[in-house]
């Protein structure tokens, strides 16, 4: 019997959730080997310590389900099918606990499902985060316009049963799209914001703000990342694709500067704050494409000692590769969540310089089959 009973109706969140743990990080480490093991050693995996209720985000959809009833859980694979579930072994789950009594609480108010054919009703999604350091529980409900008969009731119940919820959102998404969170907001309580710990420095975690789902692993991530640049208190340092600045942060505390990059104007600000808010004076931030402001610093005369870049799926740009290339930084750290375009990217810095020094897998999604690694590159002398 599979331990999720949602697993054998498609939800396809956690393919490897049958599979015994070890078995799991061995068929990872050897995933990395296969794409990465041609420019060195892959070191050995670092599993989790707590393999499940690891995600502290979680998503709930909702839909009509004919008769009048409301369907609301998560989507199965590959398709907007939802299968109606009121929990998950992957998620927080204080997490859990919220979004039932939320889903609870709209059924109440008889807030109606959206329907994707169709374009009509108003609730599409739940959205919830907790601050694994803090406590702090946040919760975002995406609506098909900006109505929202009944939030204050909404709202005041809700607090009633989790005191430690500081902030709802609403996010209105009138599109028709599968991005969950697309469109402006407006805060029903609170800040707009939830705080948490990583890496010993604080931070304000806007409710739309990317922020990595295992806190655990994250910061085992940041740290060999940080161990592999083997920073020593002087370098100026670039953190590409810098987001809300996680990483920037912890890298300051071993550099002597730091610049972010980060293309979304609201995850800049946010950063900035967050700065502000640790007391760091030896970081700024720039709002642009990394590669085409790499590319501004290099023709202004800016050196960098080391880059972090820790892109999306995608991997870098060719853009901001070439510039890290005629940028010349004696180290890249390079975090990647799809190991298939690392290895692209890694093989475009190879053959213009650069050598891969250490690799390491960080297993930051349990149960399921991605991997994070970590890669380590310097510059070949003469080159």
């Amino acid at each position: 019997m599979s331990l999720c009973p949602y697993l054998q109706a498609g939800c396809g969140g956690c393919t490897l959730l049958d599979r015994p743990y070890g078995e799991q990080l061995r068929r990872k480490q050897a995933e990395s080997v296969r794409l990465l093991g041609r420019f060195g050693t892959v070191e050995p995996i670092l599993g989790a310590a707590q393999p499940l209720h690891y995600r502290n985000k979680a998503i709930l959809s909702f839909a009509p389900a004919g008769r009048g009833r409301t369907a609301c859980g998560f989507y199965a694979a590959g398709s907007h099918r939802i299968i109606e579930a009121r929990d998950c072994l992957l998620q927080d789950e204080r997490l859990n606990a919220l979004l039932a009594r939320a889903a609870a609480e709209a059924a109440r108010g008889r807030l109606i499902p959206y329907d994707e054919d169709r374009g009509t009703g108003l609730l599409r999604h739940m959205v919830a985060r907790r601050g694994v350091r803090t406590g702090e529980l946040l919760l975002t409900v995406v609506t098909a316009a900006p109505v929202f008969p009944g939030s204050r009731a909404f709202v005041g119940a809700l607090r009633s049963a989790f005191p430690e919820l500081v902030t709802v959102v609403q996010q209105v998404n009138s599109r028709r799209t599968s991005a969950v969170l697309s469109g402006p907001e407006k805060t029903l309580f609170g800040g707009g914001f939830l705080t948490d710990e990583l890496c010993g420095s604080r931070f304000r975690v806007p409710a739309g703000a990317f922020y990595q789902i295992n806190h655990d692993q994250t910061e085992r991530l940041y740290e060999t990342a940080l161990d592999f640049a083997g920073l020593t208190g002087g370098e100026t340092v670039l953190d590409a694709y810098c987001g809300i600045g996680t990483i920037t942060l912890a890298a300051a505390k071993r550099a002597k500067r730091v610049l972010g990059v980060e293309i979304n104007a609201a995850a800049v600000r946010a950063a900035a704050a967050n700065a502000r808010l640790n007391g760091a004076d030896n970081v700024s931030f720039l709002c642009g494409d990394a590669g085409a402001e790499l590319e501004k610093a290099v023709r202004a005369g800016a050196r960098f000692d080391a880059v972090f870049l820790d892109p999306t799926r995608d991997g870098a740009s060719g853009q901001f590769l070439g510039s890290v290339v005629r940028a010349a930084p004696e180290k890249i750290v390079y975090i990647s969540c799809f190991p298939a375009t690392q290895a692209r990217d890694l093989a475009f810095l190879t053959a213009r310089g650069y050598a891969v020094r250490r690799l390491r897998p960080v297993d930051m999604f349990p149960q399921t089959d991605h991997v994070e690694t970590v890669c380590l590159m310097s510059r070949v002398k003469g080159k």
